[in-house]
């Protein structure tokens, strides 16, 4: 009896979303484990045990601040980036010719990208995803930690988390340093359990971990966002044209950030930039006018 060998790759990949929200318990228990180590056991007890020690006690109530200013940036941006939808392709979408004959500082698309698995038309920058099973606007890729795509419409969220995401994880490797130096300094009065100990070495391997690998996300994805890049569009640049979405660094960052400065720090956009700036909706693009379409 013979046995059949096809496999469907594309529901397989579907399959995979599954994993995203075991990430989320993940990333949910990295964060329990690194709270407890650096809040609850390394310097949290230093503003009681030492209250007169005004140096002691206003460098932990220091970094115990900034760790909570991070870590509620962070997870206010990881929460933004998993609850927005990147972006979908309307029904029946079609170009509006005459749009692109009145507002020059778009691109013309005259005869648009059709995807046979939505069975639509596709706005520029736009791609299949496999594993959301539909075409996503501005599409940079799927990222399986925060079990969604990252858009047109999220793209900024996810940039701040990956920047306080780093910005914490390396706060956390050097809060973490003056345990072990006690630990391992032979200090007759250091408190700490061998089970403390254990898990500030955990927490101490895990954020230096992400750490390291994040620094590498946070360069590539300020080089993608400086060039008005996708993670999907660096195999489609050709080498020695200039890019066609490339405007200059100042209106490349504001395609994805707003031009509110005072929001840039936060995962929010105003009703201005959403009504103003068409790369922020994930169906019209401005283009360099020396480039041909």
């Amino acid at each position: 009896m013979r046995m059949g060998t096809n496999i469907n790759l594309f529901k397989l990949c579907s399959n995979l979303s599954v994993v995203g929200y075991l990430m989320i318990l993940l990333f949910g228990a990295i964060v329990a484990l690194t709270y407890y180590a650096v809040v609850l056991i390394t310097w949290g007890p230093l503003l009681f045990r030492s209250p007169f020690v005004l140096s002691s006690f206003f460098l932990a109530l220091s970094i115990l601040t900034l760790f909570h200013i991070l870590l509620i940036l962070l997870t206010w941006s990881y929460f933004m980036v998993v609850l927005n939808d990147p972006g979908s392709v309307p029904h029946d979408w079609r170009p509006h010719q005459s749009n692109s004959q009145v507002r020059f500082d778009l691109e013309p698309t005259p005869s648009p990208v059709y995807c046979s698995r939505c069975q639509n038309a596709k706005p520029p920058r736009c791609h299949h995803c496999s594993i959301c099973q539909r075409c996503v606007l501005k599409m940079d890729h799927h990222c399986i930690w925060v079990v969604n795509c990252v858009g047109a419409r999220n793209y900024k969220y996810f940039l701040l988390f990956l920047l306080y995401t780093f910005l914490e994880t390396t706060l956390d490797c050097l809060a973490l340093v003056p345990s072990f130096i006690r630990f391992f300094g032979g200090a007759k009065n250091h408190s700490m359990s061998p089970g403390g100990f254990a898990v500030i070495f955990l927490a101490s391997i895990l954020n230096l971990a992400f750490a390291l690998s994040l620094l590498c996300f946070v360069v590539m994805h300020i080089s993608l966002l400086l060039s008005n890049t996708t993670s999907v569009e660096v195999h489609e640049k050709k080498k020695g044209v200039r890019w066609r979405y490339d405007l200059g660094r100042k209106k490349n960052f504001e395609q994805v950030f707003g031009t509110k400065k005072a929001l840039w720090l936060f995962p929010l956009f105003s009703k201005e930039d959403l009504d103003n700036i068409p790369a922020l909706r994930g169906i019209e693009f401005p283009t360099r006018s020396d480039v041909d379409v």
